[in-house]
């Protein structure tokens, strides 16, 4: 009678091992809580998300400034004494804005 499987498992050919019936039984058991898990935070995370969209009503919670609650200022926009550039700042327009283009002749 021919054997199959790990030493001193001696089952016939063809006929499934004690190891590979008890995976076989755990498996989807194994399967289904890593789904449970990942789908629990996925929505753990989503809710994050959207709490953290500001709504029409939620105005009065709203810090003033970034996330340390302090106004903070792009360092490109200050000159050598630290105060705001008075200097003319390069803007790009990509076209499809909603804005009619400028004329030749208008200013600035």
């Amino acid at each position: 009678m021919e054997t199959t499987g790990a030493p001193g498992l001696t089952a016939p050919l063809g006929m499934p091992t004690t190891s590979s019936l008890l995976l076989a039984k755990l498996l989807p058991l194994v399967y289904g809580a890593c789904f449970l898990a990942l789908l629990w935070q996925a929505f753990r995370i989503m809710g994050r998300g959207y709490g953290a969209v500001p709504r029409p009503g939620d105005q009065g919670r709203m810090p003033s400034g970034d996330r340390t609650g302090r106004v903070t200022i792009h360092p490109e926009l200050l000159d050598a004494d630290g105060q705001l550039t008075q200097d003319d700042l390069l803007t790009v327009r990509f076209s499809g804005d909603n804005e009619r283009p400028a004329l030749p002749n208008d200013p600035g």
